[in-house]
């Protein structure tokens, strides 16, 4: 039987931006925003964070599946257009990020077990949403990435922590390079548990009106979401591995990524796979934001031994530096609003960038017993 969550008093203010119904004690909620990939709004994130909360606390909820509406997509990242307007003024930007950072924190640390459905577009504040699931499904039509650092912004929603579940060159290069993963690649890359036929998710809702909720609730829905005899795709990362290992160890700096990558290039024996893939990722390099991408390296790496809360804070931080006094306005400006493609960060290449400067990016504006997540993980 599927139930409108609305039907309790609690849920009767759904927005219509977030749908939620529960079926046979497990409580469906789409992002319903398909005209906008289902980026997130700040209402959105509220909406989302208050029905988390009530799925919490009812008892006759077992489990949450998160899924996008569309065909396009899980979710494209936060409402970057809407930031970019607000991005004078702090007091309009940091609730979004709070309450963003806060819902995805709640994610992780849910007691029941969490469905992200990453079929099609899963990007930014999508992975923020989808990495603290317990079940995470990819699909063949998976586009997965973290491409912050294109626009003068660093990879956030907690990426400084789940990307540290992956090797620490592999983890550089897909923060570093904002490179699109497929449904396959996200399971080699560890940001998928499946990656299952679009197709079988068509019709999950009628296994998990089957369901008999007599046992591990967890491994319950993993029989939903994996076909019998499933065959996962080819991944492109598996052959692409041992070049991210040599261009993308943890010791070389940007500039020295970029110099080996450059060498590498002038050989002539590379096949044609090699020579584009190393042309693709030193363009990435040479194109995205000097500040962010210093910035990103360290905090990836800084990352990789703190707590998920810690990482939280780190990421709130940098996210203010950004908005306030790096390239976040001008990366918006030439990629989305204006279109122009050529941002002018500032400094406008690696060389020119100095260590004060990302030392500075990394500096937290707030004292711990002053930052706006200071909550996070003592609960």
């Amino acid at each position: 039987m599927s139930t409108p969550i609305t039907t309790h008093d609690a849920f009767a203010d759904a927005a219509p931006e977030v749908l939620c119904r529960v079926l046979n004690r497990v409580a469906l909620i789409t992002l319903n925003r398909p005209a906008a990939l289902n980026a997130l709004s700040h209402g959105m994130v509220r909406e989302l964070a208050a029905l988390l909360a009530r799925c919490r606390a009812d008892d006759q909820i077992v489990a949450v599946v998160l899924r996008g509406a569309g065909e396009k997509g899980f979710c494209a990242g936060g409402d970057v257009r809407a930031l970019y307007r607000d991005a004078a003024r702090r007091d309009a930007w940091l609730p979004f990020f709070v309450d963003e950072y806060r819902l995805d924190y709640a994610i992780h640390t849910f007691p029941k077990p969490v469905v992200a459905l990453m079929d099609g577009i899963t990007m930014g504040g999508g992975m923020g949403l989808a990495q603290g699931a317990a079940l995470r499904v990819a699909t063949e039509r998976s586009k997965i990435a973290m491409p912050e650092t294109r626009i003068g912004f660093v990879p956030d929603v907690g990426a400084t922590h789940f990307l540290a579940r992956m090797p620490v060159e592999l983890a550089l290069y897909v923060g570093l390079t904002g490179a699109t993963l497929s449904g396959a690649d996200a399971l080699v890359a560890k940001l998928a548990d499946l990656c299952v036929p679009s197709s079988w998710l068509d019709t999950f809702e009628t296994r998990i009106e089957n369901l008999k909720w007599d046992g591990d609730v967890l491994a319950a829905l993993r029989r939903v979401f994996e076909p019998p005899c499933n065959v996962v795709p080819h991944a492109a990362l598996d052959g692409q591995l041992p070049w991210i290992v040599r261009h993308f160890d943890k010791r070389s700096t940007v500039e020295r990524t970029v110099a080996t990558l450059v060498q590498e290039l002038a050989r002539d024996e590379l096949s044609r796979e090699h020579r584009q893939w190393l042309q693709a990722t030193l363009d990435a390099l040479l194109g995205h934001s000097p500040t962010m991408l210093a910035v990103t390296r360290e905090a990836l790496l800084r990352g990789r031994q703190m707590t998920l809360a810690e990482s939280f804070r780190m990421e709130l931080g940098i996210v203010a530096r950004a908005i306030e006094e790096g390239d976040f306005r001008e990366g918006v400006r030439a990629h989305l609003v204006d279109k122009d493609r050529k941002p002018r960060w500032a400094p406008a290449s690696l060389v020119e960038l100095r260590a004060e400067r990302v030392r500075h990016f990394l500096t937290s504006p707030w004292k711990l017993p002053a930052h706006p997540l200071v909550e996070l993980g003592n609960a």
